[in-house]
C-alpha cells in the first residue's frame, strides 16, 4: 500500500533483493507530497504500480482478489484504517490463509499511543535512543530520520516479512507482522542496554565510549572547516594513530573517562592545524581508523565507493546501490519509479484477475 518512509523502504529492500513487489496506488487524488511518484522518489524504485479506488466496493474486491494470490501484503496506515476499508488481516486471511500481512506503525497496533500521530523523532524519543545522542551541553541531536523510519521501521519490517514468509512456506499458515518504529529503534540499541545493565554505560550524553565522550571515538574539525572521524578504540590502532599524529600527541593516552574531556580538547587543537585531506593522506594505508567525513556530493566519488559501485544512477538520479549483495542470486538493477497506475492492465492480465467490474464502476483506469 503506497505510503511514506518506512513501508516503502521495506518494499524497496525486498524489491532490490529480487522480489516482485507491486505498489497499490489509491485512485483518488492525494494531497501533494513533494517529489512523490517522480524520478526522485528513490524509495519507489524497482516496482510497478496498480491504481485502485478503495472507496468503492469493487476496488476492495479487486484488491482481495490480488491478495488471494500474493505471498504478502504491507501497509503503513494507523491501526484500524485497513479494517475500515474491509481489507484487514481477517478479510485477507479468509481469502488466503498463507498470506503474510505486514503492518508498519510508530507505536504498534495497540497500547495507549497506538492511534496517536507521530514521526520518527517522537518514536525514537520514547525508545531511549534519542536521549543518548549529541553533545552533553546541548539538546539531543536530531539523527535525520534514519533510526526510527528506516533502521527501526522499514528494515525491521522487511526482516519480519522474510521470516514470516519462510514460516508460511513451511507451514502453509500466514500471520501478521506488527512492526513498530519505537520498538525497532530500541532493538537497534540492544548492545547499549547490555552495557548499561553491566555498569559499562552511563546515563547522559557524551559520557561513554561510543557517544563522543572518548577522545578516540569522535569527530573533529580541521583547519579548512571540514571534519575527520577518529575511531582507534583498540590499543594497537590507537598506537598507530598516535605515531602518525606526531610529537604533538605525546600527552594523549587512553586513560580513564575523567581524563577524556581534556584529551579530547588537546586532540581538537592538533587536528585544527591542517586541512582534512592532508590528515587523510597522512593516515592513508594504516589501521589508525581515521576517515574523512564526506558530504553528499563527495560520498559517491570516494575510491572505495567507486571500486564497489556502491552508488548507481537510476533514471538519471544518483542513489545508493542495493545492499547487501548476493553471490549466487544478485538482484536486478533498480528501475525508475513507475507512474501511479501505469501497470494496472498488465498486472491484472498477468495475475489472471478480472478487473472489469471495478473498471465499469470507475475504480481503475481503463486506458
Amino acid at each position: 500500500m503506497v505510503g511514506l518512509g518506512p513501508c516503502p523502504f521495506a518494499a524497496m529492500m525486498l524489491s532490490d533483493a529480487g522480489a516482485e513487489v507491486i505498489r497499490i496506488h489509491p485512485l483518488a487524488a492525494r494531497a501533494e507530497i513533494p517529489l512523490m511518484d517522480t524520478e526522485f522518489d528513490v524509495l519507489a524504485r524497482g516496482r510497478r504500480s496498480i491504481a485502485i479506488d478503495l472507496k468503492r466496493p469493487e476496488g476492495v474486491a479487486l484488491l482481495l482478489d490480488l491478495a488471494e494470490q500474493a505471498d504478502g501484503l504491507m501497509e503503513g496506515f494507523r491501526p484500524g484504517v485497513m479494517e475500515r476499508l474491509g481489507l484487514g488481516p481477517e478479510e485477507c486471511h479468509a481469502r488466503n490463509p498463507r498470506l503474510v500481512y505486514g503492518r508498519m506503525t510508530g507505536w504498534g497496533q495497540d497500547g495507549p499511543l497506538a492511534a496517536t500521530a507521530g514521526h520518527d523523532l517522537t518514536y525514537i524519543a520514547l525508545s531511549g535512543v534519542l536521549g543518548a545522542l549529541g553533545p552533553a551541553d546541548r539538546p539531543p541531536a536530531v539523527p535525520l530520520n534514519l533510526i526510527g523510519d528506516f533502521g527501526g521501521g522499514g528494515m525491521m519490517l522487511a526482516f519480519g516479512m522474510v521470516a514470516a514468509l519462510l514460516q508460511a512456506r513451511a507451514t502453509g499458515r500466514g500471520q501478521v507482522v506488527d512492526a513498530a518504529m519505537t520498538e525497532g529503534a530500541s532493538l537497534l540499541a540492544a548492545m547499549i542496554w547490555g552495557f548499561r545493565a553491566g555498569g559499562a554505560w552511563q546515563d547522559g550524553r557524551q559520557a561513554n565510549l561510543l557517544d563522543g565522550g572518548a577522545w578516540f571515538y569522535g569527530t573533529y574539525e580541521c583547519s579548512d572547516g571540514r571534519f575527520l572521524a577518529v575511531a582507534p578504540i583498540e590499543g594497537r590502532f590507537a598506537r598507530t594513530f598516535l605515531e602518525r599524529l606526531g610529537p604533538g600527541a605525546t600527552e594523549l593516552r587512553q586513560g580513564p573517562p575523567a581524563d577524556w574531556p581534556a584529551q579530547r580538547a588537546r586532540l581538537a587543537r592538533i587536528l585544527r592545524t591542517r586541512p582534512r585531506d592532508e590528515w587523510v593522506a597522512l593516515f592513508e594505508g594504516t589501521d589508525a581508523c581515521v576517515a574523512p567525513v564526506l558530504d553528499w556530493s563527495e560520498a559517491p566519488d570516494h575510491p572505495q565507493a567507486r571500486a564497489r559501485e556502491s552508488f548507481v544512477r537510476v533514471g538519471g538520479v544518483t542513489q545508493p546501490a542495493p545492499a547487501p549483495r548476493f553471490s549466487g542470486s544478485p538482484g536486478p538493477r533498480p528501475s525508475p519509479p513507475a507512474r501511479p497506475g501505469a501497470d494496472t492492465a498488465e498486472i491484472l492480465a498477468r495475475w489472471g484477475v478480472d478487473g472489469s467490474p471495478a473498471a465499469a464502476a470507475g475504480a481503475i483506469p481503463t486506458g
